[in-house]
């Protein structure tokens, strides 16, 4: 096996997972290091040492404080939304020792690996992904692309599944639409694949809805029960009772996925209970969290202008998408059947194994020492979000959002919209960069302030500013400001409003390496 064999991770919310290619070009995935396919997203940090999976999620319920589950919903924020033995850490570093984790794993199987593709969720904003990013480079890991969690699905189905043939072509015109309920995010993707291109239509999603939402319902439900029991004694306000609670809950969710009725017994500090429930039961108080998900396929489908009738294949994808309830409701609502043919928690990373292996063989030269023709496949993704300026209208001092690129353009693109300085002599100009928002900018997200500098001293008041915004296929932004009068451009940087600047990430790295940061 080469020592460059790159892999694909699906960097999951509740779980990751990984895979690679065989000699074959069959995606496979690597057990870790406890003989399982899946590891939990989850981190103990004790002392100067860290565990991550199994035996963090064992430890959850004794040692809650020094626990780090579901940071992936915090990346793109300063911080990890607790402190985890008694230090605020970045989400970057939390997912960085899961990814190494993932990686050491690997190299059991593989040798040395130090390029990957890694998944994010298709609604991921441009801060949440240069997190990802950074935290693969903590963890020695050169990203070769990061790609949305759906666009790998589909990939996956594709290749697998057999509706694209030998050349990894399309035999026929598919418009999918790919439903991705994870462990704590939801996306929910229009693809159209034609011959060799996959090509995003529309991408909607929630990065705060996915089958933890579902637990915490059912735990809230055990709990108010277990109250009503003991005399208003409520675990909720007990870490490790909180804990407990969770995993009654989970286990309980996925028996319910293949019983009608179970019997949860939970027990917390002396006392117990034992409490009947039936799947009808757990689908009526979590039924607003499945309307979510249709709300959001509805809204999708509108926008793309697009009817049930115009899409060919629905393929469910992330593990929550076993329960019951979606299956019914997404099949109600389309007249569809769902694809369930692969492994819910392992198509996505299966995907991304395919995906790096199209990456690297562009890289290959032939055996003559030329370059290796172009892969069949193209893969374009489209913006999740609306990205552009906050600015102030001249006239009323208000704050205007200029969107300059679109939500749902297609990727690649570049796209420029032009502004004027606002006085004689300016030294500078100020563009604060967001993300969605409404007309006035109100709930955008801050990207950065991008900053145009040394300006000419008599630079006239209404000089026309380019600002160009170049958006890449992994959903990463740059940017560029030209000053067309003086037929040069202008050096921009970005400030950015969020995650790890490039001391705070060199500082974590060398904690890292010492041990000092686990």
């Amino acid at each position: 096996m080469p020592a460059s064999t790159p892999i694909g991770i699906d960097l999951g919310t509740t779980f990751s997972v990984v895979a690679y290619l065989d000699s074959t070009g069959r995606p496979c995935t690597i057990t870790n290091s406890e003989g399982d396919l899946i590891t939990p997203s989850v981190v103990l940090l004790d002392g100067t040492s860290s565990v991550v999976g199994k035996e963090a999620v064992k430890a959850a319920g004794m040692e809650p404080d020094r626990i780090a589950d579901f940071a992936k919903r915090d990346m793109g924020s300063m911080f990890y939304s607790k402190k985890v033995g008694g230090e605020q850490l970045p989400p970057e570093v939390i997912q960085s020792l899961i990814l190494e984790k993932l990686k050491r794993d690997a190299e059991l199987k593989l040798g040395p690996i130090d390029k990957a593709v890694v998944t994010v969720p298709a609604f991921f904003n441009e801060p949440r992904r240069k997190a990802t990013q950074d935290a693969a480079q903590l963890a020695g890991l050169q990203i070769l692309d990061i790609i949305n969690e759906p666009t790998a699905a589909a990939i996956a189905f594709g290749y697998q599944v057999g509706f694209l043939d030998a050349k990894g072509e399309a035999r026929q015109k598919e418009t999918i639409l790919v439903y991705d309920l994870g462990g704590g995010t939801f996306d929910v993707t229009l693809m159209e694949i034609e011959g060799s291109d996959f090509t995003a239509i529309a991408t909607g999603g929630d990065v705060y809805l996915g089958g933890i939402d579902w637990d915490r319902r059912l735990a809230d439900h055990i709990a108010d029960k277990f109250r009503d029991k003991h005399h208003g004694f409520d675990p909720r306000q007990d870490a490790a009772g909180i804990q407990r609670l969770l995993k009654e809950a989970e286990d309980a969710k996925r028996s319910l996925s293949a019983r009608d009725s179970v019997t949860i017994t939970f027990e917390h500090v002396g006392q117990g209970i034992r409490l009947p429930i039936t799947r009808a039961e757990f689908e009526e108080m979590t039924a607003d969290l499945l309307e979510r998900t249709r709300f959001t396929i509805r809204s999708l489908l509108k926008e793309a202008r697009l009817q049930w009738s115009d899409l060919t294949r629905l393929l469910l994808v992330g593990g929550s998408s076993r329960m019951p309830m979606v299956q019914k409701m997404l099949e109600e609502e389309s007249g569809l059947k769902v694809d369930r043919s692969l492994s819910p928690d392992e198509a996505v990373a299966h995907g991304a194994a395919l995906y790096a292996g199209l990456l690297m063989a562009r890289d290959v030269p032939t055996a003559a020492g030329k370059p290796a023709a172009k892969p069949a496949m193209r893969v374009r993704n489209v913006s999740s979000h609306d990205l552009g300026v906050l600015s102030k209208d001249p006239a009323t001092g208000r704050s205007v959002n200029s969107v300059i690129i679109p939500r749902n353009t297609v990727l690649p693109v570049t796209k420029g919209k032009r502004y004027r300085t606002a006085k004689v002599g300016q030294k500078s100009i100020v563009i604060n960069v967001i993300e969605g928002g409404d007309g006035a900018g109100r709930n955008s997200t801050p990207i950065g302030r991008c900053t145009i500098r040394e300006l000419p001293s008599d630079f006239p008041a209404g000089s026309i500013v380019e600002v160009y915004f170049t958006y890449g296929e992994n959903g990463r932004l740059k940017v560029e400001g030209r000053l067309p009068e003086l037929r040069r451009k202008a050096t921009l940087s970005i400030e950015r409003a969020s995650g790890l600047n490039d001391d705070k990430l060199n500082e974590w790295g060398d904690r890292l390496k010492a041990g000092r940061g686990r």
